[in-house]
C-alpha cells in the first residue's frame, strides 16, 4: 500500500505539471538530436551518425528524467515541507516509501525515453527498439532515481539538487558513450567511463538498436549500482528514524 501511496503522488504531481514535464523533457534532447545528428553530417563505426547518437539520447533521457523527478522534489520534501518526517512517523513502511520513490522516478525517465523514440519515429534508421530495450531503460530509471534519492538525503539546502545535476549529470551526458565512443578516450580514463551506470545503459541499447546481443555485463554494472545506493538509502533513513 505504502509504494502505491508514492506512486500516485508522483502521478498527481505528473498529471499537474503535464505540460512542464513534458517539454522540459523534450527541448535538451531535441536540440541535441538537430545540433548533432543533423547539423554534423558525419559517421560512427562506418554507420550514419545519428544511427549512434538516437541510442546514447535515449539512454541519457531515461537518466535525466529519473534524476530530476526525485532529486529535487526529496529535497524540498526533506529541508522544508518536513515530509520525510511524516512519513517515518507514519504508519507506512519505509522500505516500501523507498521503493515507491525508486519505481516513480524510474516510470518519469520511461516517459522522457519515449519521447524521444516518438521524435524519432519519422526518422528512417532501421534501428530496433524491443522490450529488451524498455527492460534496460526501466533499470536505467531506477539506477539514478536510487542515486538522486541518496543525494537528496545528502543535500544540506535546496540549492544542492542543481549542483548535484551539474557535477554528476552533465558531465555523465557527454563522456558516457552518447555522443560519442568511449573507444576513443586515453586508456585508463575509457575505462572508468566504461563503468559509470549510463556508458554501460547506451552501449546495451545500441546494441539491441543494430541487432547485436547486449551482453550481461551491463546488467551485472547497473544491478550493483542499484543494489549499494539502494542500500545506502535505506540506511540513511532508518538511521534518521532511530535517532
Amino acid at each position: 500500500m505504502g509504494i502505491l501511496t508514492v506512486l500516485w503522488e508522483k502521478w498527481v504531481e505528473f498529471r499537474r505539471d503535464f505540460y512542464k514535464i513534458t517539454v522540459a523533457a523534450m527541448i535538451a534532447p531535441l536540440m541535441y538530436l538537430l545540433i548533432f545528428g543533423m547539423g554534423i553530417q558525419t559517421t560512427s563505426h562506418g554507420e550514419p551518425y545519428l544511427h549512434f547518437l538516437i541510442p546514447g539520447i535515449v539512454a541519457m533521457a531515461t537518466m535525466t528524467g529519473s534524476f530530476s523527478a526525485v532529486a529535487q522534489n526529496m529535497s524540498v520534501q526533506r529541508l522544508y515541507e518536513k515530509a520525510l518526517d511524516q512519513v517515518m512517523v507514519s504508519p507506512t513502511p519505509l522500505w516500501q516509501f523507498i521503493v515507491g520513490q525508486i519505481i516513480g522516478g524510474s516510470l518519469r525517465g520511461m516517459y522522457a525515453g519515449a519521447l524521444i523514440l516518438l521524435l524519432t519515429m519519422p526518422i528512417r534508421t532501421d534501428l530496433i527498439f524491443n522490450g529488451q530495450s524498455v527492460f534496460i531503460m526501466l533499470l536505467n530509471g531506477m539506477v539514478f532515481s536510487t542515486i538522486a534519492l541518496v543525494l537528496s538525503f545528502l543535500a544540506k539546502s535546496y540549492t544542492d539538487a542543481p549542483r548535484f545535476t551539474a557535477y554528476i549529470i552533465t558531465p555523465m551526458s557527454f563522456l558516457c558513450n552518447t555522443f560519442f565512443s568511449t573507444e576513443q578516450m586515453p586508456f585508463g580514463f575509457r575505462q572508468v567511463i566504461a563503468l559509470l551506470p549510463l556508458s554501460q545503459t547506451s552501449a546495451m541499447i545500441r546494441s539491441i538498436a543494430n541487432a547485436e546481443p547486449a551482453g550481461v555485463f551491463g546488467y551485472i554494472v547497473l544491478g550493483v549500482y542499484l543494489a549499494v545506493f539502494g542500500l545506502f538509502s535505506m540506511v540513511f533513513i532508518y538511521k534518521k528514524k532511530n535517532l
